[in-house]
């Protein structure tokens, strides 16, 4: 008997454009206010060619928030292999604080893109919602994985309330301007962490 092994999924260029511009309208100008009219003709794409790839526009919500939660589990774990083996329990704790602080300065300026898609899409059942439950309940565990190897105290405790500091510094980084919120966040944190 001959087992079939399937191709690796080829990446359509078109899907990829799609995706790209959408991913930056959303987040730059909000969810519902961004038309698939225009994300398609930003993104020189046909209506059916949309469709192939997505069933509707929720289904490219989806995919960003994917994107978006890809994107941020790949930078935890870079900065992960970027602390010193040898490091202590304070550095690492540190470090963890220092990358929450550059995504808030760098890469989610207009707050998170969960919270903004999650005031967007009230309804808890939704795919959206599911994928910023997902992404919520993977980014407290890490955090809490985080604090228990550096030997935190408490590490759920300590864990809880960095999700809840990052939440109002991604809001007060967009509302207050970053130079505002970081030394705000970073100090607090450390409060938190190191207690």
């Amino acid at each position: 008997m001959s087992s079939i092994v399937a191709a690796p999924r080829k990446t359509s260029e078109a899907r990829e454009r799609l995706l790209s511009i959408a991913s930056e309208l959303f987040y730059r100008e909000g969810i519902h206010g961004v038309g698939m009219d225009r994300v398609l003709a930003e993104a020189h794409v046909t209506r059916a060619t949309m469709y192939r790839h997505f069933p509707g526009k929720e289904a490219l919500v989806v995919a960003y928030l994917e994107r978006e939660d890809a994107d941020i589990r790949s930078r935890f774990t870079d900065a992960e292999q970027q602390v010193p083996d040898d490091a202590t329990g304070t550095d690492r704790v540190d470090a963890l604080i220092a990358l929450i602080a550059d995504d808030i300065e760098r890469h989610h300026t207009r707050g998170c893109p969960f919270i903004n898609a999650a005031a967007e899409f009230p309804d808890a059942s939704s795919d959206v919602r599911r994928v910023v439950r997902r992404h919520r309940e993977w980014f407290r565990d890490s955090l809490r994985s985080m604090l228990e190897g550096a030997g935190v105290a408490e590490p759920d405790e300590v864990a809880g309330s960095l999700v809840m500091l990052r939440d109002a510094a991604l809001v007060g980084g967009y509302l207050d301007g970053v130079e505002v919120a970081r030394p705000a966040f970073v100090a607090t944190a450390r409060l938190v962490a190191h207690r």
